[in-house]
């Protein structure tokens, strides 16, 4: 399980301080109404950030006996990912999920997670995403380096990125001069650069009718994320460039999190580690059966790539990159290699 022991040591000293006097926050009384909490997400409900955001209020209210239910806007309800990540600081939203390079808006450092060729392979990144040391520094990056939210520890919604266009893209000669839709970070518009591409940005719900008009020629997205979207339809090829991770940071309120008393607190902690251990393996079976079903709907899969013409490229600015973003970039980085 998850050792959320740095969200409490350091984080919460004050709300434990309180209730050791009395002023913490009560619990919910019995027979009390129980108490909604909004969890925002900007991908369909039958992805892992639904399974991930179904799984953490089933756990919540049975930890809570029903006290804290878990209410869920799915494809962006409640707005794109950077704009549910203000509204979870500013206390409008409860939970919200950010893939790291949104999540990178109120926390710059945690876009080392868009560093590419990063991961050897997904057993890799699997084991990455539910090392405890690594979620202890992300939730040690936002204390120290954000405002109004708190992260509980990350996930993953689905296995590596991919590149999907008109045409398959069989090495870097194929994304060179090529306009390609990137998650808005200067970190991964420094690797786009290098390969040669022109890095464009916009929220994730403009990119299918951009694929369709032409306004951007290739989009890169896990695998059943480009499936649950029907990005297909526009851009039938789908290549297996691996170049990216798909990690996602779980964000909570500061707000909420403060108005909950100490053992509200640890049913959150709890429920995000028991969800976090069923969504992450479960996230890659998710990308393993979407494959097999874009075959059958005659999608085009380009297993035939030449990752070294673009990781060659890549591994030079690793180090740089990690450096720029700061010291939590560079540990986690760190820790990330210790595991391989």
């Amino acid at each position: 399980m998850t050792d959320h022991r740095s969200l409490t040591r350091r984080s919460f000293v004050g709300a434990s301080a309180a209730a050791a006097a009395g002023l913490a926050f009560p619990a919910i009384a019995l027979g009390a109404e129980p108490r909604t909490l909004s969890f925002a997400y900007d991908q369909p409900r039958e992805t892992a950030y639904g399974i991930f955001a179904d799984k953490f209020g089933d756990k919540l209210g049975e930890l809570s006996k029903g006290a804290l239910k878990v209410q869920g806007y799915p494809s962006a309800q409640l707005g794109s990912e950077p704009e549910a990540a203000q509204k979870v600081r500013s206390g409008d939203v409860d939970f919200t999920i950010n893939a790291a390079a949104n999540a990178a808006t109120i926390a710059p450092q945690i876009a080392v997670f868009s560093l590419e060729y990063l991961y050897a392979d997904e057993k890799l990144l699997e084991k990455s995403v539910l090392d405890p040391g690594i979620n202890d520094t992300v939730r040690k990056l936002f204390r120290s380096t954000a405002t109004g939210a708190i992260a509980l520890g990350m996930i993953m919604q689905t296995g590596l990125r991919n590149m999907y266009a008109k045409f398959p893209i069989a090495g870097v000669n194929d994304i060179k001069g090529k306009k390609v839709r990137v998650q808005a970070t200067k970190t991964e518009d420094a690797f786009m650069n290098a390969y040669g591409a022109l890095p464009t940005h916009m929220p994730f719900g403009q990119v299918y009718t951009a694929l369709q008009t032409g306004v951007v020629e290739i989009a890169e997205n896990g695998i059943g994320t480009y499936l649950a979207n029907k990005h297909y339809e526009v851009a039938p090829v789908l290549s297996l460039t691996q170049h990216e991770a798909n990690n996602n940071v779980i964000l909570v309120s500061e707000k909420t999190w403060n108005s909950l008393d100490r053992n509200q607190q640890r049913w959150v902690e709890q429920a995000f580690a028991f969800a976090q251990h069923y969504e992450v393996p479960k996230s890659l079976e998710i990308d393993r059966d979407s494959l097999d079903k874009l075959r059958k709907l005659s999608v085009t899969v380009n297993v035939n790539v030449d990752k070294k013409s673009l990781s060659n490229m890549a591994h030079p600015i690793i180090d740089k990159e990690a450096t720029a973003l700061g010291p939590f970039a560079e540990q986690i980085l760190k820790q990330i290699r210790a595991l391989g």
